[in-house]
């Protein structure tokens, strides 16, 4: 059931119901669900899924079931307390196409918070604007779409195929509550994350991979500086050597057809750093976390032997390196790159709810950021198509997104569903 007045009152119950969704948009904000702190946040979301009369599976992430499965990431903080909650809204009578609507809760640190223009928790609203860390990435999708579905029985709906509503962690640093999710057997006919992209659909995405670098030197006194060798001037030696390698791997992005066209697809951050004991001491260790991305078929493998061989050159060239050289740890993100393929029927689902709501026909990009996709298309055999709101400075400080560019997105999600699912009386 698509027709006209269907689509009219689908749009008109999100706009009903669009206060009481900035609402708990703000309420799922004020959760500061950082890594490691999430399990307050999926309890209360486990809590609104099951108001809805979603069947709930509120369950921790299990690192021994998941951690010989491809696209696991390394582990390297406790997972006690991490928890994945996924609501599970049956059709009576299967009449059309199941489908997955996948978010995370997780968001990144803040950083320093007297950079913030109000605490990154308290969010607000403003100039039509919702700012708070998480705002954008990607609280507001993960509302916009147990709103989508309030919108469909508001209008007197009822989906015709199964939808799973998936709230997971770590997507920001492994993607393991993701792969948790398709471990425990959640399957659909197709899948939708509501990320921030700018109402656009991403038609790839690059892989990353996380690794430490552990630099040592020779202590002196700073007096007789020459006669030790400082760990932290190596490093910065090591960073160069890094960003040339950065520098080649773009050079080659003609042998990627899904990135060619970006002038600047792969970045490669030194996201951390610390080292030395004293200021009248020459530093005898340091330690920097570097995040880069891979092209979508870069094998993983490869891409962690150009990092050693950089390294390993770069060390030839210091005296001290030369015999003491550094270590190098990968310690998180492990992702291969994800190309949407293959979907033609979603896509164009989602491309007629798009133009229904915002007039012009659906973008399709690029990104040099990595999502959970990659987990549902590669090793679920699902297309998992990724679009979402305007957002501005996620990750960055006074985080914020679009509200009139969140209401449109989740009346084109309401329509998707509609569109993909097909809907009965309720």
């Amino acid at each position: 059931m698509t027709t006209e007045p269907c689509t009219a009152a689908l749009i008109a119950a999100v706009d009903e119901g669009f206060v009481a969704q900035l609402a708990l948009t703000a309420e799922l904000v004020r959760f500061p669900s950082t890594r490691g702190a999430e399990k307050e946040a999926q309890a209360f979301i486990a809590d609104e899924m099951r108001r809805r009369g979603l069947e709930v599976d509120h369950f921790r992430i299990d690192l021994d079931r998941i951690r010989g499965l491809p696209g696991f990431s390394p582990a390297h903080v406790s997972y006690d307390e991490a928890w994945n909650a996924v609501g599970t809204l049956r059709a009576k009578e299967t009449l059309g196409r199941s489908l997955i609507l996948n978010g995370h809760v997780d968001v990144v640190p803040t950083g320093p918070l007297d950079m913030w223009a109000t605490p990154p928790f308290e969010p607000r609203v403003a100039d039509g604007w919702m700012y708070g860390r998480g705002a954008g990435d990607m609280k507001s999708g993960l509302v916009a779409c147990l709103a989508a579905l309030d919108a469909v029985r508001r209008a007197g709906f009822a989906p015709a195929a199964d939808v799973i509503v998936q709230s997971v962690v770590e997507e920001e640093c492994t993607g393991n509550g993701a792969l948790a999710c398709l471990d425990r057997g959640y399957r659909a006919d197709a899948v939708l994350i509501p990320e921030p992209m700018n109402e656009a659909l991403l038609n790839a995405q690059v892989g990353v991979i996380w690794f430490q670098v552990t630099v040592r030197g020779a202590p002196a006194h700073v007096a007789y500086a020459a006669e030790g060798a400082s760990a932290i001037e190596a490093a910065f030696r090591l960073m160069t050597a890094l960003h040339e390698l950065e520098a080649s791997w773009n050079a080659r992005r003609a042998d990627y057809p899904s990135h060619a066209n970006l002038p600047h697809p792969i970045n490669l951050n030194v996201g951390r750093i610390e080292g030395g004991d004293w200021a009248s001491s020459v530093p005898a260790w340091c330690v920097f976390d570097v995040r880069v991305a891979i092209f979508p078929g870069q094998p993983i493998a490869e891409a962690k032997r150009e990092i050693e061989a950089a390294i390993r050159a770069a060390s030839q060239r210091d005296p001290f390196l030369r015999t003491n050289p550094p270590k190098i740890v990968y310690n998180g993100f492990e992702a291969e790159g994800y190309v949407l393929e293959n979907a033609e029927a979603p896509v164009e689902a989602l491309a007629s709810a798009h133009r229904r709501v915002f007039g012009v026909g659906l973008e399709t990009i690029a990104s040099t950021a990595t999502t959970d996709a990659r987990f549902f298309g590669l090793y679920g055999d699902m297309p998992a198509l990724v679009y979402g709101p305007r957002a501005q400075f996620i990750h960055g400080f006074d985080e914020r997104v679009d509200l009139e560019s969140l209401r449109n997105v989740t009346k084109t999600i309401a329509l998707f569903l509609a569109r993909w699912c097909g809907l009965t009386a309720a």
